[in-house]
């Protein structure tokens, strides 16, 4: 995970080979994304407006999974998984 602090965001990973997204949320919430395009996740980690690419690109056109409703204790372990490489 890429901590980001843009709007909501506080956290965005991608898993290229699965194609999915992971945003953590200011609010604890951990959304996944199945099916997202690495030219997607390439455009959102290095928008200077995140917050805005994200509603615009990803919470309107895919539809979330909640993987988490609270802010995760020390390491998430869905780091290893999303982990940039």
């Amino acid at each position: 995970m890429k901590n980001i602090n843009s709007g909501k965001l506080r956290a965005i990973g991608y898993d290229a080979r699965a194609r999915l997204l992971q945003v953590q949320l200011d609010n604890g919430d951990t959304l996944q994304y199945s099916g997202v395009g690495e030219d997607l996740w390439r455009r959102l980690s290095t928008s200077g407006a995140a917050w805005s690419f994200y509603r615009d690109n990803i919470e309107e056109e895919f539809t979330a999974m909640k993987v988490s409703a609270s802010a995760p204790a020390g390491k998430n372990p869905l780091d290893e998984l999303f982990s940039q490489k």
